[in-house]
């Protein structure tokens, strides 16, 4: 302790940074009740240098006096176990293995909702208890009076002519400004197919942009297409059947969309390292889900679920090398931050987004309130809480 309280008080006359020295006196009292403070570490002397390296012209040549603070501050362990916070029901915080190669951060902000998207196991697609689920046809559904003009943008831009991704990110720029609006999806007891144009959370956007991407490259302009192509990408195997068959986790919305060739998942291709991490975050806070809070057959088709999709290896590129691949990474890939949170495997998501200069951003619906784009996609994954890196997933070219 007295060791990290030289290291604070050199940090600040450093960096002359009072909101820092407030962030760490609170981790400070947070470790005297038995919190684990290693909210930066390191599995050996080797990766410490190699991220110091890395990152120093790009990230720190652009952070601020409080994200100087923040990265200044590198706590150093000699055991190769690294901690992951752990979110109970009472939102406890406690210490618990997650990896024993996989170098783990914690950095001051973050987004204020993880995405709850779970994905089901084939034998529970069938949906339990859930005999009254509303299960509108797209044909019953009212056309949204703001489709229209994002297909005439798309047909006055040509968009149908030009490579996925540019399609992707031109989708994307249209809806710059569009206020960030949190549990849309939940707002019924009875599973719906929402559709909302006017306002998203961070997976609606990337799904919005993605189904109607998917769309104008084959010069469909239609809104039945459309609505088609969300119910297509929300649900396992594409098809809704009650609140346990969205899927909730953001893995496995990779993966099944993977399966049905919506999507590639390039994590591999990208270098990236595989984890196999246990998912339980649904249901350990129950209670945090009107769904499942008060019914138990949904709860228990998402334990069963959640056991079913454990099983997967998530394929992410860690935090300190997110640059080194900025030149595979091409406009609208699906960007998703992987997390050392216990139980949860993704808390935010967005897309690749091409700067004027060529420099690569995330363009994404922020917590913060609106469809937003991050200069740089390393400097943001760095800031945000709990990241261990991302996952990437690249849009299929429908048209071949």
């Amino acid at each position: 302790m007295r060791k990290l309280l030289k290291l604070i008080i050199l940090t600040v006359a450093i960096t002359g940074s009072y909101t820092g020295i407030l962030s760490i006196v609170n981790k400070i009292n947070a470790a005297q009740k038995g919190v684990n403070l290693q909210t930066k570490y390191f599995a050996n002397n080797r990766d410490n240098r190699q991220i110091k390296s890395d990152n120093k012209k790009h990230i720190n040549s652009q952070l601020s006096a409080s994200e100087k603070l923040s990265n200044f501050r590198l706590i150093q362990f000699d055991d190769s176990i690294l901690k992951s916070l752990d979110i109970d029901e009472e939102n406890s915080l406690k210490s618990s293995t997650l990896s024993r190669q996989n170098i783990l951060k914690e950095a001051p902000v973050g987004p204020s909702q993880p995405p709850t998207r779970p994905v089901i196991d084939v034998h529970l697609n069938k949906s339990v208890g859930d005999k009254g689920v509303n299960k509108p046809s797209a044909n019953n559904i009212p056309e949204d009076p703001q489709f229209k003009p994002v297909m005439e943008y798309a047909r006055k831009q040509n968009l149908s002519q030009r490579p996925m991704a540019e399609i992707m990110q031109a989708i994307a720029d249209y809806f710059i400004g569009t206020p960030y609006k949190a549990g849309l999806l939940d707002q019924s007891n009875q599973e719906s197919l929402v559709i909302s144009l006017d306002g998203f959370d961070c997976v609606l956007f990337v799904e919005t942009v993605l189904g109607m991407a998917r769309g104008i490259a084959v010069e469909d302009y239609s809104y039945l297409t459309f609505v088609n192509n969300i119910k297509n990408q929300r649900y396992w195997n594409g098809k809704m059947n009650g609140y346990c068959s969205r899927l909730h986790y953001f893995s496995e919305w990779i993966a099944d969309n993977q399966r049905r060739n919506n999507i590639t998942d390039i994590g591999v291709e990208l270098g990236g390292e595989k984890v196999k991490k246990p998912l339980f975050f649904m249901s350990k806070n129950r209670w945090e889900y009107p769904q499942i809070a008060s019914n138990d057959a949904n709860y228990q088709c998402i334990v069963n679920m959640e056991d079913s999709i454990s099983k997967l290896k998530i394929n992410y590129i860690p935090y300190y090398k997110i640059s080194s691949v900025y030149s595979q990474l091409k406009s609208g890939d699906i960007v998703a931050v992987a997390t050392e949170i216990n139980g949860l495997d993704v808390t935010h998501t967005g897309l690749v987004y091409r700067n004027y200069d060529g420099n690569i951003g995330i363009i994404h619906a922020s917590p913060a309130g609106k469809v937003t784009v991050a200069y740089d996609l390393e400097r943001y994954i760095w800031n945000v809480e709990s990241a261990i890196g991302i996952l990437v997933a690249r849009p299929v070219d429908p048209r071949g």
